[in-house]
């Protein structure tokens, strides 16, 4: 049994995966956050613990006794990686062995710039370790998440339902031309909660860059895909200059459903351009490639792979 302390645990993915720590019956599990614990109690099975992410001494405090952190801190959402930053400080004053900062998404960032506070971490991490190992950690990658190809459908508990350019319940994709060759790793929600438990349990060292696959399937492989799963598909392509431009003339975007934006249509809008050019550059430059790494490391498991988990769906 170890004590694992969950931060920015309230979302999608930190939910998913507090739900298979403590159904494993093994560890304490503590869930830090800003804010008080709600109404109706802790998840069963968690204690709640309000912390201040401003202050390193208290989140140190938090983490007396912890042996493993996961943290799920929104990056965007955390303006200069302040909460990030003193989490990782608190870690290593509180003594913890193991430590898996907020990534949970593409190995790479090409094109996507909302992502850059992750790559701020990782040159923390590694800066922190360039002498003597201070803090084990794990860059945990699954790739982009199976079940936002299901949308709108929402097969995961907690996983918020994401359209994205792989729209299959409409039949469509959006790729930039010449692509069809990029590679993009999908990993089911479960999956991904599924290894977290198990390396939490791993007595083996963590590999720094920890890949998942559940699948990794080609642009042109989701094509064929779609179409045993559901007929023609409608593939868009974009010029690859004007995407580079900035210029996305699709005739449909995937919509963003997120209460960041529900007062804001016009913010909106402007977003899903951004989002749409980075995600397509992106798959063309290879960011959602992930590798195998847990895969390797947990030869037993079985993985989920993208035809099953939709013909389920």
């Amino acid at each position: 049994m170890v004590k694992i302390a969950i931060v920015g645990g309230s979302g999608g993915f930190g939910r998913e995966i507090i739900d298979v720590l403590v159904a494993t019956g093994k560890h304490e599990v503590l869930l830090l956050s800003r804010s008080d614990a709600p109404s109706d109690g802790a998840p069963v099975g968690v204690t709640w613990v309000k912390v201040n992410y401003e202050s390193v001494d208290d989140l140190a405090d938090a983490l007396q006794g912890v042996d493993t952190v996961l943290s799920f801190i929104v990056v965007h959402m955390d303006p200069m990686n302040t909460s990030q930053k003193n989490l990782i400080n608190a870690a290593v004053r509180a003594g913890v062995r193991r430590f898996a900062p907020s990534e949970w998404t593409a190995p790479r960032f090409d094109h996507m710039p909302w992502y850059a506070g992750k790559l701020e971490i990782r040159e923390i991490l590694q800066d922190l370790n360039k002498d003597k190992k201070v803090l084990e950690y794990c860059l945990f990658q699954p790739g982009m998440i199976m079940n936002y190809l299901a949308h709108p459908h929402k097969p995961g508990k907690y996983i918020t339902s994401s359209q994205t350019p792989i729209d299959f319940t409409n039949r469509r994709i959006i790729l930039a031309e010449g692509t069809e060759d990029a590679r993009i790793t999908v990993t089911a929600a479960h999956d991904l909660a599924n290894v977290v438990a198990k390396a939490v349990e791993y007595e083996g060292e963590w590999p720094l860059v920890g890949g998942i696959q559940g699948s990794n399937l080609s642009i042109a492989e989701f094509i064929a895909l779609g179409e045993k799963l559901h007929g023609t598909i409608e593939v868009e392509r974009l010029n690859m200059a004007d995407l580079e431009a900035g210029l996305v003339n699709s005739t449909w975007r995937p919509r963003i459903d997120h209460p960041t934006f529900r007062d804001s249509p016009e913010q909106a809008a402007a977003m899903e351009k951004v989002l749409l050019g980075g995600v397509l550059l992106g798959f063309a430059a290879g960011a959602f490639d992930a590798s195998d790494d847990w895969n390797k490391l947990l030869p037993e498991y079985k993985f989920t792979g993208a035809e099953e988990f939709l013909t389920g769906v």
